[in-house]
C-alpha cells in the first residue's frame, strides 16, 4: 500500500528489525506497511532483497556499508567499495537513504576496531572520506546519513559517535548527498538538550530515528518528553521522516500506538 499524510503531518517509519520480531522479516515488513509505516532496515546482505521489494513497502532507510571505517586506508577502501555495493542493493527496494557509522560495528553493536581518541588528523580524514561518499550517493542519487550514536550504553569506543561529532562531519562536507541520521535515543543518553540539538542540526537531518531512555523502547515507555519533540519539530519546519528504532515494550500494536500517538498522527 502507499504512504499518504496530511500537509501537515510527520511522515513516519518503523524498524523491521525490532518490531513484530515474531515474525518472519518480509512478513514483518508488509505488517509495518499496512499499518501505514515506512520500513527501515539494517544489515541487507542476507535479505532476500527482490521479496522485500514485492511487498511494495515504502522503505525509508537501509545499512549503507558492509565493512569499513572513515580513516585508514584499507578502511576506507572496504567503506567505499561496500557503500558502492549498498548503492546497487538499495535500488532494488528504493530506499531513499543509506546509514553509515563512524566505524564497522559487529554483530553486538560493538566497533570492529575500538578507537577512545581521534587525532586532528583523523577528523580530517574522515571528512574526507565522507565527501568521497557523498560523491557516491550523487552518482547514483541516493543520500548517506551518518548517525550518531551512544558510547556510555550501547556503543562503547566508536570513533565520531556523538550528536555533535556527527553534526561537525556532515556540515564540513556539506552535502545535499551526506545528511546527519539524528538518533534521539542516542543523543539523550550521550548529551541530552534534544530540541536545541534539532534546532542547530535542522539544515543537515537527512531522517531523525526515536526511541524512549532508557530501554529503549517506544515513546512514553521513559524519560523523553517526545510530544514537547514533535511541537519543536514542527515549529522548526521538519518535513523529514521519523522512525522508530526501538523495541516494543509490550507489543508491537501498542508500541506503535504510542508512537502515533507521541507525535499526533492518527492511525490511517
Amino acid at each position: 500500500m502507499s504512504v499518504t499524510t496530511r500537509t501537515d503531518e510527520l511522515p513516519l517509519a518503523a524498524s523491521a528489525e525490532m518490531l513484530f520480531t515474531e515474525l518472519p522479516l518480509v512478513e514483518r515488513v508488509r505488517a509495518l506497511d499496512e499499518r501505514g509505516f515506512q520500513v527501515e532496515i539494517w544489515d541487507w546482505t542476507a535479505k532476500d532483497l527482490d521479496a522485500l521489494a514485492a511487498t511494495g513497502a515504502t522503505f525509508s532507510s537501509m545499512t549503507g556499508y558492509v565493512t569499513g571505517n572513515l580513516t585508514d586506508v584499507d578502511g576506507i577502501a572496504d567503506l567505499l567499495a561496500t557503500a558502492e555495493q549498498s548503492l546497487r542493493a538499495a535500488a532494488v527496494i528504493d530506499s531513499p537513504r543509506l546509514n553509515l557509522h563512524g566505524t564497522g560495528l559487529d554483530e553486538k553493536g560493538l566497533p570492529v576496531i575500538p578507537r577512545e581518541v581521534v587525532s586532528p588528523s583523523d577528523w580530517l580524514t574522515a571528512a574526507r572520506t565522507l565527501e568521497r561518499v557523498a560523491a557516491l550517493g550523487e552518482r547514483y542519487d541516493r543520500v548517506f546519513t551518518l548517525e550518531n550514536l551512544n558510547t556510555a550504553v550501547d556503543h562503547p569506543g566508536t570513533p565520531f559517535a556523538r550528536a555533535a561529532d556527527t553534526l561537525a562531519l556532515v556540515a564540513a562536507v556539506d552535502s545535499p548527498h551526506l545528511r546527519l541520521n539524528l538518533d534521539l535515543y542516542h543523543a539523550q543518553i550521550g548529551e541530552g538538550n534534544l530540541t536545541d540539538l534539532v534546532e542547530r542540526a535542522l539544515p543537515f537531518i537527512g531522517e531523525i530515528q526515536v526511541a524512549d531512555v532508557p530501554g529503549r523502547c517506544e515513546p512514553g515507555t521513559g524519560e523523553i518528553a517526545y510530544p514537547a519533540i514533535a511541537a519543536a519539530l514542527r515549529r522548526i519546519g521538519y518535513t523529514g521522516v521519523v522512525g522508530l528504532e526501538g523495541w516494543a515494550r509490550h507489543s508491537t500494536e501498542d508500541a506503535l500506538a504510542a508512537f502515533r500517538s507521541a507525535f499526533g498522527i492518527p492511525a490511517p
